[in-house]
């Protein structure tokens, strides 16, 4: 170059220009959106989105072969600990395996990223329920001083595994998106407690919050739902129970990658055998932990993409492409556009099942919780 345009300095300048125009074009992210009549949309994101201290050790996976880099990062670490497959694991043995969450933590410090700056506090609150009592962790905002808006947010983990601590980064990231109190439920778990223990304590959980909304600095007359996973179908049930007993029902409902049906057989299924984190495999456990028998798989409750969808909020549903609920997830927002409930859909390409919480290292995970807090804020306006 140096002698290609030696003595026209101005030519080698436009020379330069125009390829860091073009550069930037090639190298930008890849989306695709599809608006339809019924307010769905769908978001296909595949390209790493700025961290590129993130490089996976192998190839992509053969069962997943879009996969980002950033996201294979987390399952490469995931899939390092060499922990049982948990189909093979009792649910006491099963609640002691490393989560995706243990590998994004690990993969931060194997890489000196640091953790995000949260801007909530915690507290704690036990509450009693039907034979027993379940706690609440309370996040509410550093700055303001209420009332503020409130989301009552379930945990996903299949009814079975999981708590609190392992979706804290999705909770604390709803928190600051939306400057609102969050109340994170424990629900009681299956095999311990069969269904449909869950759907009463997270109902329960609601109740709690309208009638208490006052004490945690809470609007009771501003109030969302969110969850993922298990926690997506038991926030959908609470809506309905709300709509049944004609009690207020929530301004909006979050329902990321939620399970939504009892159907084995969708696309997303049958491409899922060697997903991971999830896939029919260990859906299928879950459900046989869960259910006390086959037939209630086809319980509105449960099979969500069959139930009575007329009445409910204004809902958001995050997908994930990597995930064998897509399908059924893509089918409730079909479903519920159809039922006369405004739905917006937005699906995430080249991620797994859990990436939601991840946003510290997926970018996709970064831009899911940015459009989820501002779906909830403009419907607790």
């Amino acid at each position: 170059m140096k002698t290609l345009y030696k003595g026209n300095p101005k030519r080698m300048l436009t020379f330069l220009f125009a390829s860091i125009i073009i550069y930037s074009c090639n190298n930008s992210q890849t989306s695709t959106t599809d608006s339809s009549s019924d307010s769905t949309m769908s978001t296909s994101s595949k390209t790493d989105t700025g961290h590129s201290i993130l490089k996976p050790l192998g190839t992509p996976p053969t069962w997943a072969p879009d996969m980002t880099g950033p996201m294979q990062v987390v399952i490469e670490k995931l899939i390092s600990y060499g922990d049982p497959a948990i189909v093979s694991l009792s649910a006491p043995d099963a609640r002691k395996q490393h989560s995706p969450a243990d590998a994004v933590k690990d993969v931060m410090k194997e890489h000196n990223i640091p953790m995000p700056d949260f801007k909530s506090d915690t507290t704690g609150k036990d509450i009693s329920v039907k034979g027993g009592s379940i706690h609440l962790r309370i996040y509410t905002p550093k700055t303001g001083n209420g009332p503020f808006p409130i989301i009552l947010y379930i945990h996903g983990g299949g009814w079975v595994i999981a708590d609190l601590d392992t979706y804290d980064a999705s909770v604390r990231g709803l928190c600051d998106g939306t400057g609102a109190v969050i109340v994170s439920v424990a629900y009681r778990q299956a095999p311990e407690f069969k269904f449909p223990t869950a759907h009463n304590d997270c109902f329960a959980a609601y109740e709690w919050l309208l009638q208490n909304a006052a004490t945690i600095k809470g609007d009771p007359k501003k109030v969302a739902i969110a969850g993922e996973s298990a926690g997506g179908n038991l926030a959908l049930t609470v809506s309905m129970r709300a709509r049944d007993k004609k009690i207020m029902i929530p301004s909006h409902q979050l329902l990321v990658y939620p399970i939504a049906g009892y159907d084995f057989t969708t696309e997303s299924y049958q491409k899922s055998d060697s997903f991971k984190p999830l896939n029919k495999g260990l859906m299928q456990w879950f459900f046989q932990k869960y259910l006390n028998n086959s037939s209630e798989g086809k319980n509105p409750m449960i099979d969500l993409v069959n139930a009575n969808l007329k009445g409910l909020p204004p809902t958001t549903i995050i997908g994930a492409e990597i995930d064998p609920l897509m399908s059924e997830g893509k089918l409730l927002s079909d479903k519920l556009n159809a039922a006369g409930v405004k739905t917006d859909y937005k699906l995430y390409n080249g991620v797994t099942h859990e990436f939601f919480g991840m946003a510290a290292v997926i970018p996709e995970a970064k831009d899911a919780q940015t459009f989820a807090s501002d779906q909830l804020k403009n419907s607790l306006k």
